[in-house]
């Protein structure tokens, strides 16, 4: 599965792939989570909105 937008469209100086992946799976156990207690039913699997966030500037990376 390709996700989009791709990891290399998600790094800004001073990220590396790897961050991204780590704090995209901890953003998307949110997601998850959050869901789950709102007894929420996803359209989209969490990691795809994770992914957005970062992509759409609504989540950082924290250093």
């Amino acid at each position: 599965m390709m996700l989009h937008p791709a990891i290399g469209e998600l790094t800004k100086e001073g990220d590396n792939a790897y961050s991204i992946v780590i704090a995209a799976a901890k953003r998307a156990r949110e997601i998850a989570s959050e869901a789950k207690d709102k007894e929420e039913v996803l359209e989209e699997s969490p990691m795809m909105i994770a992914v957005r966030d970062f992509a759409d500037g609504k989540t950082k990376i924290k250093h």
